[in-house]
């Protein structure tokens, strides 16, 4: 009776043993399961939609007010990049500027293309892609003008708008004797049509605004000074989430061959920055 009690027992915890196997099994295999539709990249090409997150912010990336196009220089890169990878359609999420990353990371959004600079403390919250373009400070002037760089300006009258950073860059180089005046203006446009009209030399102000304001408004006779290697320059890319490698990594291949193509640099020329801007592929 003892043995036979015994080999009862024995079978029940050899069942036991093989249905707990059994049960970690089926775990793994959901966990399993969960990473594989996790993965951003094909979510989106599932859905047929990149959420690009953006400030609506003229002309990096923005809702054009006559065609309701999305628009910029960011918005045609991401768009011609989607395009390549099979995603018919982007779609643009307006978000304030300070809070693009936290709305990426939050998931809301799956990208940031809206001529945010690298830099450190962004990097710590989010993955960026290689770098886009470069933007910074711009000298411009009448068509017509003499001036070719900042050593062109000891004798001359210089705007600059009020609160940016481009008008302390101009009265630091005031400070130094390499400006004789700078004048103070209260918008973009304001400093623009003050060049235009010949009552300041130059300005120095945000490359890419003012080379998109020239481009679109006809009635200014105004260039950006080019060769010109920008001060305060930022290199600008798009941010994914710090998980998201396979997204990163295609974007990474389609952005160079973009570059190889020439076409950032016609997207460049076409919102009125030029060879100055652009930034090779990386190696």
């Amino acid at each position: 009776m003892k043995k036979y009690t015994f080999l009862c027992l024995t079978v029940f915890l050899f069942i036991m043993l093989l249905a707990g196997c059994g049960g970690e099994k089926t775990v793994t295999s959901s966990s399993s399961e969960g990473n594989s539709s996790s993965n951003t990249l094909d979510e989106i090409k599932k859905r047929g939609v990149l959420v690009v997150g953006s400030s609506n912010d003229a002309p990096f990336a923005f809702i054009d007010k006559d065609t309701k196009q999305f628009s910029g220089i960011d918005a045609e890169i991401i768009t011609e990049i989607a395009k390549r990878l099979g995603i018919p359609k982007v779609e643009m999420k307006e978000v304030k500027f300070e809070n693009l990353l936290l709305e990426l990371n939050n998931k809301n959004i799956d990208i940031v293309t809206d001529g945010m600079y690298v830099k450190p403390e962004r990097e710590k919250i989010a993955k960026f892609t290689n770098i886009w373009y470069k933007e910074g400070e711009a000298i411009v002037v009448l068509k017509d003008s003499p001036i070719k760089g900042i050593e062109d300006l000891k004798d001359k009258v210089v705007g600059g708008q009020k609160g940016t950073a481009f008008l302390e860059f101009a009265q630091k180089l005031q400070k130094e004797g390499k400006i004789k005046e700078v004048k103070v203006f209260g918008s973009q446009a304001e400093l623009l049509l003050a060049v235009n009209t010949n009552k300041i030399d130059a300005c120095i102000t945000d490359s890419a605004v003012a080379g998109y304001s020239i481009t679109k408004d006809p009635s200014l006779n105004l260039k950006l000074v080019s060769p010109y290697k920008a001060q305060a320059a930022g290199n600008i890319a798009a941010a994914v989430r710090k998980e998201d490698k396979e997204l990163l990594d295609v974007i990474n291949k389609e952005l160079d061959k973009l570059k190889e193509e020439g076409f950032v640099l016609k997207v460049l020329k076409k919102y009125g920055l030029n060879e100055d801007n652009a930034v090779p592929v990386e190696k």
